[in-house]
């Protein structure tokens, strides 16, 4: 699957009401950290069809940013049924982000 650009209109339909586990990355175009997670994202949301990986770009979609709290980017968020299961802060290797799930 490809990664979905998450936004307020979306969030509840694809994060909070999905059936499978939702990996989010808070990011930003300005972040160096966060383009160097984003390909990492990408490649895990085309290998693994048994979960959903969306993307929210923290100035685009401040409510969904303050709602989470967060407070450095990127955060990467994992959230099964409705309710966050894990989170990390700053670039991580493919790895440490797939151990999230």
């Amino acid at each position: 699957m490809s990664v979905i650009n998450i936004n307020k209109n979306n969030f509840q339909e694809e994060v909070m009401n999905s059936t499978k586990p939702v990996l989010l990355d808070f990011w930003a175009s300005w972040c160096g950290p966060c383009r160097m997670v984003s390909p990492v994202v990408d490649e895990i949301a085309e290998e693994r069809s048994d979960i959903k990986v969306g993307k929210i770009n923290v100035d685009e979609e401040p409510e969904l940013a303050s709602q989470f709290q967060i407070m450095s980017i990127p955060t990467l968020m994992v959230i099964k049924d409705g309710k966050v299961t894990n989170k990390a802060m700053g670039a991580r290797p493919k790895s440490q982000i797939l151990a999230l799930l």
